[in-house]
């Protein structure tokens, strides 16, 4: 088995020197992508990200981008008054453009409008639309971008993903990168606060760009079952736990919880407890937790930012998996996060005496590898440095 030799997603961020904000928002792109949340299931030291301002002598513009280096490339444009009166600016994002359109879906230029007069240079109508957030603070500004654009990487590393299953299908790539990022919403009934805050969240996402919500009984088809149906989403769905005081109380909550789970797909809880929860459901530890007042309902965009924070880490540690598996027969099953006893569950049905699962870094405490080697001895847990380390000992 070979490993692939290019890093799997490389972000560029371009701005005219001019502008005085450009550094400081390259800043928080490179903060949050560098960060070990991603170099875990990336590999190196998170995501790489490249800064394109300082024009070159020779030519007056940035350097070259040079897409072929990475799988995957995202260009992020900064796009003040400066960049869109420099013609030297213009012309390098417009060949810029061509190059990326010429790759196809794997390369893409991301316009981001700081000024209205950015969208009428001839390359930035469909730009992310800085100049509309003035409502919003510096730091809100910069987290909604962030999650703008963590999205977009999703969709690009989604078609990838479909590029490396099926190479010669190149529509069915289109069709994942058109797709909208599905967000089951998992809330109680049963108290004050669970289908309020949901139908908040619902209402943000549904302002936004893109995304997708299942909200139950408003989304099921006439005819089908209910039971069937909202399991069915959660296995396709990124899913937001809304953890108010009676959800852990509710069967359906529960068993959906379980399903994403035993599927490994994206999942946050948002801890909106009021008061007290009576039996904290075991099941919804091991991913992240984002704390929401349940009476302000006020960091709906920090619970949506970080779900597609765990979205855009699936898809990394997909792709290379894929990647590997088109380099060789992989002999391990792969898990997107962290092990524990509710997942082996889907596993049942592996043969073999052992099986072998591998899981992004950093290697489980010795305390929890213990407990699997009692509880679960058919299973070996190795991280994905660990199993890497072993291959290559064993070659």
């Amino acid at each position: 088995m070979s490993l692939p030799t290019r890093p799997f997603l490389v972000l560029y961020v371009a701005w005219h020197p001019a502008f005085e904000e450009g550094h400081a928002i390259a800043k928080k792109l490179y903060d949050h992508y560098r960060r070990e949340l991603y170099s875990n299931v990336a590999g190196g030291a998170g995501l790489s990200v490249i800064y394109r301002h300082a024009p070159d002598p020779a030519t007056s513009a940035p350097a070259v981008v040079d897409c072929s280096e990475s799988e995957t490339c995202a260009v992020v444009m900064l796009i003040d008054e400066h960049f869109a009166s420099d013609e030297k600016y213009v012309s390098w994002a417009k060949d810029l453009f061509t190059q990326t359109d010429a790759i196809g879906l794997s390369a893409r230029v991301f316009p981001i409008a700081i000024t209205a007069g950015a969208t009428h240079i001839g390359f930035a109508e469909q730009a992310v639309r800085w100049d509309r957030w003035s409502t919003l603070d510096h730091e809100a500004r910069l987290r909604r971008l962030t999650s703008d654009l963590t999205y977009q990487f999703c969709r690009m590393l989604r078609a990838y993903l479909e590029h490396l299953v099926r190479p010669h299908e190149e529509e069915t790539a289109l069709e994942q990168y058109l797709r909208k990022v599905q967000i089951f919403l998992s809330h109680s009934k049963h108290d004050a606060d669970g289908e309020r805050i949901a139908k908040e969240i619902r209402q943000r996402i549904f302002a936004g760009d893109g995304l997708g919500t299942f909200f139950d009984v408003h989304d099921i088809p006439t005819g089908l079952r209910f039971d069937s149906v909202l399991l069915q989403q959660v296995k396709v769905s990124a899913v937001v736990a809304v953890h108010t005081d009676s959800f852990s109380s509710r069967e359906w909550c529960r068993r959906e919880i379980i399903e994403a789970k035993r599927w490994n797909v994206p999942l946050v809880v948002a801890d909106c407890i009021s008061d007290t929860d009576e039996r904290g459901f075991p099941y919804m530890g091991n991913v992240p937790v984002v704390r929401m007042d349940p009476v302000k309902v006020d960091r709906i965009d920090h619970v949506i930012a970080r779900l597609l924070d765990e979205v855009l880490k699936d898809f990394l540690w997909k792709c290379r998996v894929q990647l590997m598996q088109n380099a060789g027969t992989l002999d391990a099953v792969f898990f997107p996060r962290s092990p524990e006893l509710v997942s082996l569950a889907g596993l049942s049905n592996q043969a073999g005496d052992r099986i072998l699962v591998v899981y992004p870094d950093p290697p489980l405490g010795t305390e929890e590898q213990r407990l699997f080697e009692q509880i679960a001895p058919r299973y070996q847990l190795r991280s994905l440095t660990e199993w890497l380390a072993s291959a290559k000992a064993t070659q």
